[in-house]
C-alpha cells in the first residue's frame, strides 16, 4: 500500500508540474503578443507621422504660386486675318490661344466624333489655311500670324 501511496502522489506532482509549465507557456504567449502589438501600434504611428509629413510638404508645396515666363506675357502683334478672330490689339500670345478656343467652342467648330479636330469656317479658314485641322497643327499654324 506504501508503494501505492507513493505512486500516487508522484502522479499527483507530475501533473502538478505540467500545469504549472502550461500556465508559464501561456503567460509567455500573453507577453509576447502585448510585445508585437506594443511593436505594430509604435510602427503604424511612425507610418502616420511619416504620412502627415508628406501632405504638408504637398500643400506647401501647391501654394507656392508659379511665375510665368515674362517671354509668354509680353504682347505680340496679330495678322489682320488672325485680327478678325481675336481683335487687333497686341495681346500675349497665352491670351491669343484662349481667346482662338473661345470662338471655337463658341461657333462649336470642334469635331462631335474626334474633338482633337477642328472644322474651319470661313474667317478661321482665311487663318488655318485648311478646312479640317487637328488642334496640334493649329498652334503651328496660329504661331505664323504672330510677330
Amino acid at each position: 500500500m506504501a508503494k501505492k501511496k507513493a505512486a500516487k502522489k508522484k502522479a499527483v506532482k507530475k501533473k502538478a508540474a505540467k500545469k504549472k509549465a502550461a500556465k508559464k507557456k501561456v503567460a509567455k504567449k500573453k507577453t509576447a503578443k502585448k510585445k508585437t502589438t506594443k511593436k505594430k501600434a509604435a510602427k503604424k504611428k511612425v507610418a502616420k507621422k511619416k504620412v502627415a509629413k508628406k501632405k504638408t510638404a504637398k500643400k506647401k508645396a501647391a501654394k507656392k504660386k508659379r511665375k510665368p515666363n515674362p517671354a509668354f506675357m509680353r504682347p505680340v502683334s496679330i495678322s489682320d486675318a488672325l485680327a478678325q478672330i481675336v481683335g487687333s490689339k497686341p495681346i500675349p500670345r497665352t491670351e491669343v490661344t484662349k481667346k482662338l478656343w473661345a470662338y471655337i467652342k463658341k461657333n462649336k467648330l470642334q469635331d462631335s466624333v474626334n474633338k482633337r479636330m477642328i472644322n474651319a469656317d470661313a474667317k478661321l479658314k482665311a487663318v488655318l489655311k485648311k478646312a479640317k485641322v487637328s488642334m496640334f497643327e493649329m498652334t503651328k499654324l496660329v504661331s505664323k500670324h504672330l510677330s
